[in-house]
């Protein structure tokens, strides 16, 4: 399946921005089953100070704003062919050893609601791919998919105990359980096709586990099965943090809105 994307994220300050920088983790990679065509990324109102590959192997773009620039604009547009729907990525690779994804965070910090529902699962075994999907069918059934009560900042414990979340939430609650069994984790960030629609709400997160014979193994939580053809696969971390799609600071513009636009279609 080839899947053409087109998402912009622009910014308005209502003042003047003296100094600003952003990372955008926006540029997809060559994986199992995914082949980048195509892939650009264009700025208004800033530049590409400097382009890098960070410690979980994402590409980085680190953009520096104008100063003075009341407006930006971060667009890319590309195109991606999908051949796998097993969402199997294989074998470890990278710098990182597996222990690394093991290790918790402040988002993913397991505590009372990550224990219980562990503990409810009829079977954890760390090297059996249905415990994956055990574990993403009891976190959809104990935190249902609704926006607003929660925000980036939202820890896994924090989605469990308010009982709705979105897929970062769903995702960081996988990663946390998933290590108290002992299995390996990371957070996924990318895009994801509906099939009713072009126009997207938001870019997408699912989570990935390492089983031993197998490898790295998705988990779209929020949706109930493994990524497909109709999933782009952008970038990884231990949290959303490390995987977030754009992050950044600023001095000057005391206050900004955000108008992201998305479209994903075949």
């Amino acid at each position: 399946m080839r899947l053409r994307v087109d998402h912009e994220t622009r910014y308005t300050y209502d003042t003047p921005v003296a100094y600003g920088l952003q990372q955008a983790r926006l540029r997809p990679k060559d994986t199992r089953g995914q082949k980048v065509l195509d892939w650009t990324v264009t700025i208004e109102g800033g530049a590409t100070e400097l382009s890098y590959e960070d410690h979980n192997g994402n590409c980085v773009d680190l953009i520096g704003i104008e100063p003075g620039q009341t407006e930006t604009s971060i667009r890319c547009v590309g195109l991606v062919d999908n051949t796998e729907g097993d969402g199997v990525l294989g074998e470890h690779r990278g710098f990182l050893p597996l222990w690394h994804f093991r290790r918790s965070s402040p988002l993913t910090k397991a505590g009372e609601g990550v224990r219980k529902l562990v503990d409810g699962l009829e079977d954890t075994d760390p090297g059996d791919v249905g415990t994956g999907h055990r574990l993403s069918a009891a976190i959809l059934d104990r935190v249902g998919y609704e926006g607003g009560n929660t925000h980036t900042g939202t820890t896994a414990e924090e989605a469990i105990n308010g009982g709705t979340g979105v897929c970062q939430d769903h995702a960081h609650i996988f990663c946390s359980a998933a290590r108290l069994i002992g299995l390996p984790a990371r957070y996924v960030s990318g895009y994801l096709m509906m099939n009713d629609r072009v126009e997207q709400d938001a870019s997408h997160a699912w989570a990935e586990a390492y089983f031993q014979g197998i490898g790295w193994v998705g988990f779209d939580i929020s949706n109930g099965y493994s990524p497909d053809e109709r999933y782009i696969r952008v970038a990884t971390g231990i949290d959303f943090r490390e995987a977030a799609p754009l992050s950044g600071m600023r001095m000057g513009g005391s206050h900004e809105s955000v108008l992201v636009s998305l479209r994903v279609e075949q």
